[in-house]
């Protein structure tokens, strides 16, 4: 017992005037650490890492993806880094921290399908998994908030890795927006005809340009049911990541600071981010070793 108080108020006293109080001597005092510390120390060694270590991965880890990681993800990260921990331990060490993902938030939708142009129909409903890469992609419209003004954004996601293939970004929602995402995704992927571009019945997609760029690319186009977000739903899921990660809570005095935001969380999303659809890891890893696959199996 008069040990332990003198771990409790070390902080506070000197260690001499704390052992001359209790009429206990300073070596002695030693001894009892190093036996508490050599207990310590096997405790550690049977749980593999102590708790302020792992607080303080995961910290880091926080810090890194801008808190963007909730106990799920951040568990996975860290397996992923090597650091074998249970996941009850990482939620109890986050929870009892106060570190968590951001908060989620709900945003009006962007489309517009009232209008006399002509509607695809539904090509993949609802059926998120493809087999190979180029095979479907999703788009979709976002908005996003400035001091000058709204600032809107566009991507083209392959549904079979959630990469992200093309985007654009302006300060207005038109159908040259839409245009410029799918013809940077068309040259930087270079698919076979026949791909489907899902997107909902909005008149940027429904347009004249927009469709006659699909055939010109040998795409086909897909659109959701009428006022059914689930159709669209890793879109949709894009959105609310990007935004839970980066945008909410945030005041962006220009559209560049925004876009610049922006396209730091593309790359990272990309290339870093784990994903739970994919069994949590990148979507350019995820291709990356369906490819090494593919290559094994024709060797």
């Amino acid at each position: 017992m008069k040990y332990a108080w003198i771990d409790h108020n070390r902080r506070h006293w000197p260690l001499s005037v704390l052992c001359e109080q209790l009429e206990v001597s300073v070596s002695g005092y030693h001894q009892h650490w190093l036996r508490s510390s050599d207990k310590s120390d096997k405790k550690t060694r049977r749980r593999g890492i102590s708790n302020d270590a792992l607080l303080a991965h995961i910290r880091a880890i926080h810090a890194q993806v801008k808190g963007e990681y909730g106990w799920p993800r951040m568990w996975k990260e860290l397996l992923a880094r090597g650091i074998r921990v249970g996941k009850e331990r990482v939620r109890r060490l986050m929870t009892q921290h106060g570190i968590k993902a951001r908060t989620k938030r709900k945003f009006k939708a962007t489309t517009n399908s009232k209008h006399d142009l002509a509607v695809a129909p539904n090509l993949i409903e609802r059926d998120f998994a493809p087999a190979t890469p180029n095979a479907v992609w999703t788009t979709d419209i976002t908005y996003l908030a400035t001091n000058e003004g709204w600032l809107y954004l566009t991507v083209m996601l392959d549904l079979f890795s959630r990469q992200v293939v093309g985007w654009s970004i302006g300060p207005r929602m038109t159908k040259k927006l839409v245009t410029d995402a799918l013809r940077m995704a068309w040259f930087r992927r270079r698919p076979a005809p026949g791909l489907i571009v899902h997107s909902d019945r909005g008149s940027q997609y429904c347009s004249a340009e927009f469709q006659d760029a699909l055939r010109a690319y040998g795409m086909k186009s897909s659109m959701s049911r009428k006022a059914d977000c689930w159709d669209n739903a890793p879109t949709e899921s894009l959105w609310g990541s990007l935004k839970r990660a980066r945008m909410h809570g945030r005041q962006f005095a220009t559209r560049q600071a925004a876009q610049s935001e922006v396209m730091d969380w593309l790359a990272f999303y990309n290339a870093t981010r784990l994903h739970s659809t994919l069994g949590y890891v990148s979507p350019m890893r995820f291709e990356r070793n369906w490819l090494a696959a593919q290559q094994r199996k024709s060797a």
